[in-house]
């Protein structure tokens, strides 16, 4: 997967890539041709007293040194930007594979793990780029050019690189095999840390509440224990790497001067070719040493290139249709045809054979107890999930048939937890619609009860939102969710359970002022309060998945035992003759709201 990744992300960048492979020959043959002039100022000019053949080399090994020095920048700045370009382009592509994928793939990976393969897992795949550039070329050419210019000077030392150099390679091979399971076993257990201090971030006020302070510590403890158990067992096993390079190297530093002064004492070698050979035999061993180095993080790079292959690799389970079924004038009908739906790896579904009409300019309501699927009925309807059996069509298409984006600019979603994305207010409220002007968004914050507290602010639309609204209220937030929904002005509103977080007063008053705007639209309304759906023109009661009654809030009350039960566990028995006028004016208001988030 590492050369798969690296062949398809580093393509565009041969250029760059060329001027690595370039500049480090040269600079390699500059620092191997070094020690060749430094034997002959020692044999020609020092042992011969000739001063002026010392200062004509000294030039040569200047400008040598000059043209090493600029190879040597002019490689790592082209290696450095095509390692920086790779990363980020594997970033967008990880980004673009996340947006694409259904609720089902993102639970899947888990949100944590998608943040880690994004950015710790592409940054090891950079590194070995960076690295590899740096070291990994130059080192096997200053391998073959030492061994070369090595035997240039002496052969009679030539059985020293022969031994020296494989019992390098095989220790170091020896330790980067267990290595490999290691890395793998590191960047899961980063996974993990990411996960735990993500939970605990997020529900840090549920922690405190509960005063769990001291379990949560405990647990993160233990994640965190785990990580440095495995990266200290990586650490071991580098630090070793090391001592052996150095005993190679050193041992082999005494065994060239010990046989190479018998040599040289016997008249079969000069001192100067004495020490050439030595320098180049370091430079041998160096090079490995190097190429060592960027071998320890080819291990941990392959496993962080498979989990970005994971990604890269999964396909959403809601795809976009070879041929789409445009979407010109819609109305707004939605049907559902014995549609079910089971999560994966789930004993029973979660909806089963389910079926109603939605029209547009009414509202349809849909009710039930906790766990019925309500909300996983409403997941379908935008496609975040498609459904395991039957169809759910719009306008008489199914929507597996429509191109996802289509579908989603003609629908609002107001979701039962509202959020809102680091910006501002105007900047959340243009999120479906940025061409609309400052009048339509305050026009949606009037209708959203949402204009009071905004003008309050100095800065007005331009107030800062911090990510997920976490500096305003919850009712706030809902009412900005809301608004945000109209200014996007859909065909289709979906509103699950959106005005739990509002007062009475509020909820009453936004509701008279959204049932003018959303009179044309198909309104869906998820609830559990019969007061928000009483006055509706359809409702659905959902039970353990399935349809167990479908009509007015009148016609159930006479024929459904669990919309009765539902009822009756709500409100007191003297409120139900005032129930219908009570609420006449909130379901359609309802309906708008959810439709608009």
């Amino acid at each position: 997967m590492l050369i798969r990744l690296l062949r398809r992300y580093l393509s565009p960048y041969v250029g760059l890539l060329a001027i690595v492979l370039i500049m480090q020959l040269g600079s390699t043959f500059a620092a191997l041709w070094l020690p060749s002039l430094n034997a002959d100022i020692i044999d020609n000019g020092v042992a011969k007293g000739d001063v002026g053949h010392i200062w004509d080399v000294s030039w040569v090994m200047l400008g040598a040194s000059m043209a090493q020095i600029v190879c040597s920048v002019a490689a790592v700045w082209a290696g450095a930007k095509a390692a920086m370009s790779l990363g980020r382009d594997v970033r967008a592509d990880l980004l673009d594979r996340v947006m694409s994928f259904s609720a089902r793939e993102v639970a899947r990976f888990g949100a944590p793990s998608l943040i880690t393969r994004n950015t710790n897992d592409v940054q090891q795949v950079q590194q070995l780029v960076v690295m590899g550039c740096i070291m990994l070329v130059s080192a096997p050419i200053m391998m073959v050019g030492g061994v070369l210019m090595a035997l240039r000077e002496d052969v009679g030392l030539s059985w020293l690189v022969a031994v020296a150099v494989p019992v390098l390679l095989v220790s170091v091979l020896l330790i980067i095999r267990q290595m490999v399971p290691l890395f793998r076993q590191q960047q899961t257990r980063i996974d993990t840390v990411n996960r735990v201090m993500r939970e605990q971030i997020s529900g840090l006020r549920v922690v405190r509440a509960f005063t769990r302070e001291r379990a949560e510590r405990d647990r993160f403890a233990v994640a965190n224990d785990d990580l440095t158990a495995t990266t200290l067992a990586v650490g071991r096993l580098m630090v070793m790497m090391f001592p052996i390079v150095m005993a190679v190297l050193n041992c082999s530093t005494v065994a060239v001067i010990w046989f190479g002064g018998h040599r040289v004492a016997a008249g079969d070698m000069q001192i100067g070719s004495l020490f050439a050979y030595l320098t180049y035999l370091i430079q041998i061993l160096m090079s490995v040493m190097m190429a060592t180095m960027v071998a320890t993080m080819i291990p941990r790079a392959a496993v962080s290139a498979e989990r970005i292959g994971e990604v890269l690799e999964e396909r959403s389970s809601v795809v976009t249709p070879a041929n789409p079924v445009p979407l010109s004038d819609l109305h707004g009908e939605v049907r559902l045809e014995d549609v079910s739906f089971t999560y994966p790896g789930a004993e029973a579904p979660v909806l089963d054979e389910v079926s109603f009409v939605a029209r547009p300019g009414t509202t349809t309501a849909v009710i039930g107890s906790t766990g019925s699927g309500k909300t996983t009925l409403l997941k379908l309807l935008p496609r975040l999930f498609d459904a395991t059996g039957g169809r759910v069509r719009l306008d008489g298409v199914d929507v597996r048939d429509i191109d996802p984006e289509q579908l989603w600019t003609r629908v609002g979603l107001v979701p039962q937890k509202p959020y809102l994305f680091s910006g501002t207010v105007a900047s959340n409220l243009r999120f479906g619609r940025p061409e609309a002007t400052d009048a339509e968004l305050w026009e949606a914050l009037r209708v959203a009860q949402a204009e009071g507290f905004v003008r309050s602010y100095d800065d007005g639309l331009e107030h800062p939102i911090t990510q997920g609204g976490t500096n305003v209220s919850g009712g706030q937030r809902q009412r900005l969710c809301i608004a945000r929904a109209l200014v996007a002005r859909p065909e289709l509103y979906l509103f699950d359970d959106s005005f739990s977080a509002l007062d009475v007063a509020t909820d009453a008053r936004l509701r008279a002022a959204l049932q003018p705007v959303v009179a044309d639209a198909t309104v869906i309304i998820v609830a559990q309060r019969v007061a928000t759906i009483v006055d509706a023109d359809q409702i659905v009661v959902l039970d353990a998945g399935r349809v167990v009654g479908r009509g007015t809030h009148e016609q159930l009350l006479d024929t459904c035992e669990t919309y009765q039960e539902i009822v009756a566990s709500q409100l007191r028995a003297s409120d139900l003759e005032d129930l219908p006028r009570a609420v006449a004016p909130q379901a359609g208001s309802r309906a708008g709201e959810e439709a608009g988030a």
